[in-house]
């Protein structure tokens, strides 16, 4: 095997890779040989037909796939070795030809474009202006919060009278055009609904103030109009459910009615552990902080995509565009050059932000330790479930947890992206003059909206 490397320019290049007949031969006939053991052709028992036969019948699709996993690995390794910094992937060259003749030659050449990374600097110093938002906490998000606390710490009564928001389980019972009941037709015991999903007013008003043992008629489509929903509570398929038509009577065998927790210590002490938070004011203020470091990614995210305008621009990076358009065409098969076209300059900015970001934790190491990724996976975990209300748990537990979620490779590769970029918006945020302002969370999204 022999590789070589012509530069056509600053940023394109051709890789030749020359594959010998002595460089797969012995890897092909043992496979012919692994073949010929277990190949079932008419005539022949298995593992006595003819090498000739064999070679006829594979020997073929075996050469191409043994040269091409050659090449595949050549390329990969002279790249690792050399240490050549290229932009997405070889694509077989367009201008020099390769010299692959499978029926008659055995010696191979393949040509492929590469691109090559260019080579820059980029000086970050106070002089560079970043706005970065800070996302003022209202006493509106508190109180949502501690909406939230009192929802899920509160507990459930049976009620006499139905009013907003009362969950209540009944019978349905399928009505013909008289309002007597279906023969065999539809009836539907321990049925439960929330009051305030009933989607027309008249028949919300109907179900409001109806006691245990009333009975209400009412069209279940107009009450329900998501069939999914409506299947599900009626315990019909889904088809059944979507082509009901008429009433439904309704009778009323119990209503139950969600009381809210008081704010008061046991609230706290569910929320935060014990004796964690005492007073109301230390209460709020919990939350508030809770709030504010939530909404700091937010503004991270915010910082980022303005330092990406403002360093990209600054930068200025030379890309190699025409192959960058072939390679996204070659690797999306959705996307035509059509699309790529109207889309490429926004591309483009994300892999010259990509490799400046690079550039910056190399530069600066900012690499991302196992052990910070640990870290950070145990702090979005933490996160997690304090959507729903667990503020604290035994750090086994997280860990535990955390490291369930980075064997997965996706998660893994999304974690540390995740932490490269809280890295990078760190050392970004000590090295630019920060433009700040408070905002609120409305005028923090208006910021997204293009103009």
């Amino acid at each position: 095997m022999n590789i070589t490397r012509e530069n056509i320019d600053e940023l394109n290049a051709v890789l030749k890779v020359k594959i010998e007949k002595d460089d797969y031969a012995e890897k092909v006939e043992k496979q012919l040989r692994d073949y010929r053991k277990k190949a079932a052709i008419k005539g022949f028992r298995p593992g006595n037909a003819p090498m000739g036969i064999i070679k006829k019948y594979y020997g073929k699709s075996i050469l191409v796939d043994e040269v091409n996993r050659l090449v595949s690995e050549t390329l990969t390794k002279h790249l690792v070795d050399e240490k050549v910094k290229v932009l997405g992937e070889p694509l077989p060259s367009k201008n020099v030809e390769s010299d692959i003749d499978f029926e008659n030659k055995s010696d191979f050449e393949f040509a492929f474009d590469i691109a090559l990374e260019p080579e820059y600097e980029l000086k970050i110093t106070k002089r560079d202006k970043v706005p970065f938002y800070t996302i003022a906490v209202s006493d509106e998000m508190v109180q949502q919060t501690i909406d939230s606390h009192t929802a899920r710490n509160g507990k459930t009564e049976e009620a006499d009278v139905v009013i907003e928001k009362d969950l209540v389980k009944g019978t349905f019972t399928q009505l013909d055009a008289e309002g007597n009941p279906v023969e065999d037709g539809i009836v539907t015991e321990d049925a439960v609904f929330a009051v305030d999903r009933v989607e027309e007013a008249s028949i919300r008003n109907l179900v409001l103030g109806s006691k245990k043992d009333d009975v209400i008629d009412f069209d279940v489509k107009k009450a329900f109009a998501n069939t999914i929903d409506l299947a599900s509570m009626l315990r019909i398929d889904r088809d059944v459910a979507n082509n009901l038509e008429g009433n439904f009577r309704f009778t009323v065998t119990s209503i139950s009615r969600h009381i809210p927790a008081e704010v008061n210590q046991e609230l706290f002490d569910s929320v935060f552990g014990e004796g964690e938070v005492k007073t109301i004011d230390e209460y709020k203020a919990k939350i508030k902080q809770e709030i504010a470091d939530t909404l700091v990614y937010q503004s991270d995210f915010r910082f980022l995509i303005d330092a990406k305008e403002k360093f990209v621009s600054k930068a200025d990076l030379k890309l190699p565009d025409e192959f960058l358009k072939r390679w996204l065409v070659a690797v999306n098969e959705n996307l035509t050059v059509e699309q790529i076209d109207e889309d490429y300059d926004s591309m483009r900015d994300d892999l010259a932000w990509q490799l400046i970001k690079n550039k910056l934790i190399e530069e600066n190491d900012l690499k991302v330790s196992e052990e910070e990724l640990l870290a950070f996976a145990k702090q979005s975990t933490l996160r997690q479930f304090q959507q729903y209300g667990l503020h604290s748990l035994p750090d086994e537990q997280l860990e535990t947890y955390a490291k369930q979620i980075l064997t997965n490779d996706d998660e893994r590769r999304k974690m540390w992206d995740m932490k490269a970029d809280e890295k990078v918006a760190a050392f970004l945020k000590e090295n630019v003059k920060l433009e700040e302002k408070e905002v609120t969370p409305e005028e923090f999204n208006q910021l997204f909206i293009k103009k």
